[in-house]
């Protein structure tokens, strides 16, 4: 452990962390297995590419509207407490479907409606997972342990599609149901036995709405997690036809069985599971950009595949490298977005890269299974590989974040403002002023450098920023922001990070030598009751 880089394992040295990955695991193949179980159910209830790829869709179409508030949540409640709720909420409805199929009951509109509820309950629990890892684990372990939660879900996957094929092919689906439904116990009763140490906060907790606003503001105004969100895109929206056509391909061009269906997704989580093993001496020799963009084109290849070859022999080497493709994009996004957001907003941050990961999934697999309908798998297949191509090459100069987790902390170098008795704290909105004195020749500079000033800003919750200039003494500059309320401006005391020191370094160098910058704080005209 005294290496300047940390083992691939050693986040496992972490009891937390350890049982809840084993746990997850556990959890995963149970959910793999449903995958299987819905996926070849759905082809004996419909033989409608679309209705097919619709079990997609409804598993990932909660994300794209309940990613924010989710994340929102798990920013401001207790994430054990939270976790607790939704396990328990994703295992009866599990134990619903197991019922259902069982008795013969099911049918397409109800396995649509179970499998939404069911990524209902993903959509509000994966802002809040993605979040934890910071908290188990020492920060020089995070990208490691971020690394390692994907190779648990790509070792569930090579083990429960292979167990779910066989049990669909012995006794149906309605088993590989029950068994999601208990698999998700384990995750249940480590989070009961969970010590959670949890900070004293200093200010009241943020409202609900506030929060999503706030995280919406972040989102919108953070370059590095802008660039992880559009290459996301990118990758996500056309890769989803594999996956989405599968079960159709194998039931109904290649006359397979549940066990066929299984063992090509467990090759693809084999593949997985070998892609990781490979990655850390991968990332030391290939830049991350270039990784990603070789890994989506591989991809794309593997979509080819899929679309010309009708030998399940051969398909299993295809679906093998899809999965070391799809893990090295994966992990490799997920660590950027891990490792580009501050902890205050984490949750919230991740919860709009799963946005665009399940709305990216949902929405290509409503448009391949659509074209898949109207003209041929093939056909479908062939355009998603091409987009994917082109996708991929267009976005290759947007770089990914590569931010050191020292940047990220906060650096709680602002003075405390100082309130009048008279105001009360939740009144706003707040301006905060600036005044500047720059010389005329370097007025150019400084505007250049001050335009960085307004995304740390936002991101960090103001409203609104702006710059101007004294219209009788023009080396007077003021520099304004608004935010929502007192409690807010406090907030964003307690946001500022190291890195971001710089970006105000970058500014005040600019201010001519011993003249101090007057800051003034001003509040609606809200008083105490």
């Amino acid at each position: 452990m005294t290496n300047s880089s940390p083992s691939p394992w050693s986040p496992l040295r972490h009891s937390t962390f350890r049982w809840l990955w084993l746990a997850s695991i556990a959890s995963n193949i149970g959910t793999w297995m449903h995958e299987v179980g819905a996926g070849w159910l759905m082809t004996s209830l419909s033989a409608s590419p679309l209705h097919v790829a619709m079990i997609q869709v409804a598993a990932s179409l909660p994300m794209f509207f309940l990613a924010l508030p989710a994340g929102a949540l798990a920013d401001i409640v207790d994430k054990r407490r939270y976790l607790l709720v939704v396990q328990l909420w994703m295992s009866a409805v599990a134990v619903v479907l197991a019922l259902l199929s069982l008795s013969g009951a099911i049918t397409v509109s109800l396995l649509l409606w179970l499998t939404l509820g069911l990524g209902v309950g993903t959509a509000l629990m994966m802002p809040a997972w993605s979040a934890l890892s910071p908290e188990l684990v020492d920060k020089a372990d995070l990208p490691s342990a971020v690394a390692l939660s994907s190779v648990g879900i790509n070792l569930s996957r090579a083990i429960g599609p292979a167990l779910a094929g066989v049990l669909v092919s012995l006794v149906g689906p309605w088993l590989t149901f029950a068994i999601n439904a208990v698999s998700f116990f384990g995750v249940i009763l480590v989070l009961l036995l969970w010590k959670r140490e949890v900070a004293e906060p200093l200010l009241p907790a943020e409202r609900f709405l506030g929060a999503i606003r706030t995280g919406a503001r972040f989102a919108r105004s953070s370059r590095p997690l802008q660039a992880v969100l559009v290459r996301a895109l990118a990758f996500f929206l056309c890769a989803s036809a594999g996956m989405a056509l599968l079960p159709l391909i194998v039931r109904t061009e290649l006359q397979g069985t549940a066990a066929d269906f299984g063992l090509l997704l467990a090759s693809v989580g084999i593949g997985a599971v070998c892609g990781a093993m490979l990655l850390p001496r991968l990332r030391e020799r290939v830049q991350r950009d270039y990784l990603v963009a070789g890994a989506s084109l591989l991809y794309a290849a593997v979509l080819l595949g899929l679309a010309f070859l009708r030998n399940f022999h051969l398909l299993m080497p295809v679906m093998f490298v899809s999965g070391a493709a799809w893990i090295a994009v994966l992990s490799s996004l997920q660590v950027s977005a891990q490792t580009s957001v501050p902890a205050w907003v984490r949750a919230r941050a991740l919860s709009v890269y799963i946005l665009i990961f399940f709305g990216g999934m949902a929405a290509g697999g409503l448009l391949w299974g659509s074209i898949a309908s109207h003209a041929s798998i093939s056909l479908a297949l062939i355009l998603a590989a091409a987009g994917l191509a082109a996708a991929t090459l267009a976005t290759l100069k947007v770089k990914l974040p590569a931010t050191e987790v020292e940047d990220l902390a906060p650096s709680l170098h602002w003075p405390a403002p100082l309130l009048s008795a008279e105001l009360d704290q939740e009144g706003g909105p707040v301006m905060v002023t600036l005044e500047y004195d720059i010389a005329p020749e370097k007025v150019a500079a400084f505007k250049a450098a001050a335009l960085e000033l307004e995304h740390m800003r936002k991101r960090n919750g103001a409203l609104s920023w702006g710059l101007m200039q004294n219209s009788s003494n023009p080396r007077l500059w003021l520099e304004f922001f608004f935010e929502e309320s007192w409690l807010e401006h406090l907030r964003h005391h307690g946001r500022v990070t190291r890195g971001e020191l710089r970006i105000e370094a970058s500014v005040r160098q600019f201010q001519t030598e011993g003249v101090e910058i007057r800051i003034c704080h001003y509040v609606g005209g809200m008083k105490k009751a």
